[in-house]
């Protein structure tokens, strides 16, 4: 419980230090016009207040990772609330915060544009691809998960395919229509739902005693028997410490924040509120069903079981229903947005505009169809799949980070740390992986490190020839 607490205080400091310094680095403007009132267009350039942005962001960024990565996450014990507080304040803080505001400075590109930009046209190639099947995952393990969780909360008398069609409709709905018109009024309501929800069981969790039972952090419970903490915690808990697909949510944001020095509090503050949601969780599983019951309930059906189990054993029959129903808020709400991203970033990409219903159509209904059709795919299949996706996002992200600071002559290692260590855990996993190249873990500690210097001596090579051309950081 300790362990616990201690962390949620260094999350909070963490937002009025380390954010500051952040910040200060990246050195806000608001004499600068953003993309929102440049470039507006009533549909996706749209300025919105700063309290709405922020929630908007909150429910983009926190889809069910921050649930279920966490509830996974759970299994290699307290070390899990580590990564969640270093990860959100060093890595994923960082990553969402100069994501965020670098796409501000570049009329509101998204993640291919501005690989394209700072790290070559073949990255912009490579990242649009990684970018566009993160988000198809991302879309369909949202869908997926909601769907289910809904399907627990109604006891089954509703069949699953029914559920997710009508959750794929509204995403439809979502995808097409301007951002004010649907995600601008309904979110406010849902964020209310999920603080209502999290903060129910957050302290619940307390108030039934059940707190006692958070393992504290100690060098006995720092390593897991069964499963190897790298590099697997790290790509287990993505969204609630680095996740890739913030780099596709931001931009969606860049393109309605009003002026730049809100980007802290909605771009850095929104991910340590996700790092708190992610704390809460994690503790809740632990405390419950710590141990060999909790891989046991896992291994039942999702991690919707869990949180089923959590909201009802802490709060009844009414109140759990409220704590699911907030929790299924998030992959709602970020599924929406995934499919969102992925119409914008194909238009972007084949520069085909997007003010027309119509043309906003031709690309919408293909992503759903392919989506629809991978929800068939086992959900244990399309998670690891996601999880490697959406990390490989996160890294590119911070390199792209890297290269803006670096030709400005700013503290680039900032972000370069967190981009080497996430790095060189993708390479280790997809070394390891049974979905990769199925090598040995030492082999592919090795294999990881090589590949990694190879990959940083090819970015400061490019990073010189950037600045030889004097490419220029902001438009």
């Amino acid at each position: 419980m300790i362990t616990f607490f201690i962390s949620l205080i260094i999350l909070i400091v963490g937002y009025f230090t380390y954010g500051k310094i952040v910040e200060k680095v990246f050195g806000i403007d608001d004499s600068r016009a953003t993309p929102a009132i440049s470039n507006r267009d009533n549909v996706d350039y749209v300025p919105m207040k700063k309290q709405n942005n922020a929630m908007i962001q909150l429910l983009n960024i926190a889809g069910t990772g921050p649930i279920f990565g966490p509830i996974m996450g759970a299994l290699f014990g307290p070390v899990a609330f580590v990564w969640i507080v270093l990860g959100s304040i060093f890595a994923g803080g960082v990553h969402d915060y100069l994501t965020g505001m670098i796409s501000i400075r570049n009329q509101g590109a998204h993640i291919p544009e501005l690989a394209g930009k700072f790290l070559g046209k073949v990255s912009r190639h490579i990242v649009n691809l990684f970018s566009l099947l993160l988000l198809l995952l991302v879309g369909t393990v949202f869908a997926t998960t909601s769907g289910s969780l809904l399907h627990v909360l109604l006891d089954g008398q509703v069949t699953l395919w029914v559920i997710t069609g009508i959750i794929f409709f509204y995403f439809f709905l979502s995808t097409i229509l301007p951002i004010d018109k649907i995600i601008g009024k309904i979110y406010p309501i849902l964020g209310a739902i999920l603080v209502i929800g999290t903060v129910a069981v957050g302290i619940t969790l307390f108030t039934s005693g059940n707190g006692m039972n958070i393992p504290e952090l100690t060098f006995e419970n720092m390593h897991s028997d069964n499963l190897p903490i790298f590099p697997i915690l790290f790509l287990t808990i993505t969204c609630g410490a680095l996740s890739g697909f913030h780099a596709t949510q931001s931009p969606i944001i860049s393109r309605t924040v009003e002026t730049e020095s809100q980007g802290r509090y909605i771009f850095y503050g929104m991910m340590i509120t996700e790092a708190a949601i992610a704390m809460i969780w994690a503790a809740a599983s632990m405390s419950l069903f710590y141990g060999e019951n909790l891989n046991e309930l896992i291994n039942a059906g999702t991690p919707s079981a869990v949180v089923n189990e959590v909201s009802v054993t802490l709060l009844g029959a009414i109140g759990g229903t409220i704590a699911i129903l907030s929790v299924i808020v998030l992959p709602i709400t970020s599924g929406d947005t995934a499919f969102r991203a992925a119409r914008s970033i194909i238009a972007d990409y084949i520069k085909f505009n997007q003010s027309k219903v119509f043309n906003r159509l031709i690309i919408a209904i293909p992503l759903l169809i392919v989506s629809i059709i991978l929800t068939q795919v086992d959900f244990d299949v399309l998670w690891r799949y996601f999880s490697w996706a959406n990390q490989t996002t996160a890294a590119l992200a911070l390199w792209i980070a890297t290269m803006y600071l670096l030709i400005k002559g700013k503290q680039f290692w900032i972000p370069l740390i967190p981009a080497l260590f996430i790095t060189y855990m993708v390479f280790i996993y997809i070394l390891n992986a049974k979905i990769g190249f199925n090598l040995s873990l030492n082999v592919s500690y090795v294999g990881g490190i090589i590949l990694t210097l190879i990959f940083a001596l090819w970015f400061f090579k490019k990073a010189k020839e950037n600045k030889h051309n004097q490419i220029q950081t902001d438009l």
